[in-house]
């Protein structure tokens, strides 16, 4: 498989893990699986949380077919895994770093999609409980939380703040 191929692969594997991640937080992190998910949602008390675990949930997977598409001339299967392990770092960026602030850097942003990010994120975490759950996807979010932000924003480069 040619390389242009498989970053293709890879790029929309990347996109596709989007619509996977919210199905999965919707129906199983709020679901069957609640009791992993359940301390996210609440104060944490150290720095390790069950939600971890959702980590190995996808890493394995994502190991796994990189390591059989290797083994297989690097056929589709490693741009797959490598598509899943990208998300997974950019996940593990936005969500841990920037938004949930788990390593103390990337605190403050005035860019108005990473602030609407953390603006939806912050609307998911309103609800304590499993139930009535909003904005359940990481990158993609409703435009509301965008526009908001950027309205905000704009409000304050007028203002001269």
């Amino acid at each position: 498989m040619d390389i242009s191929t498989g970053l293709g692969i890879t790029l929309a594997t990347f996109l596709v893990m989007e619509a996977i991640t919210w199905c999965t937080h919707k129906f199983v992190m709020h679901g069957f699986l609640w009791y992993l998910h359940r301390d996210h949602h609440q104060e944490s008390k150290g720095f390790f949380e069950k939600n971890d675990a959702f980590f190995l949930i996808f890493a394995i997977p994502s190991m796994l077919l990189m390591l059989f598409g290797k083994l297989n001339g690097m056929d589709f299967k490693f741009y797959l895994g490598l598509g899943i392990a990208a998300y997974g770092l950019a996940y593990f960026l936005v969500h841990d770093i920037f938004i949930h602030q788990r390593f103390k850097f990337l605190r403050n942003s005035n860019h108005w999609y990473l602030r609407g990010l953390r603006r939806a994120h912050k609307m998911h975490h309103k609800h304590l409980g499993k139930e009535h759950g909003e904005c359940f996807g990481m990158l993609f979010v409703p435009f509301k939380y965008f526009w908001e932000e950027r309205k905000q924003a704009n409000s304050k480069s007028v203002a001269g703040e």
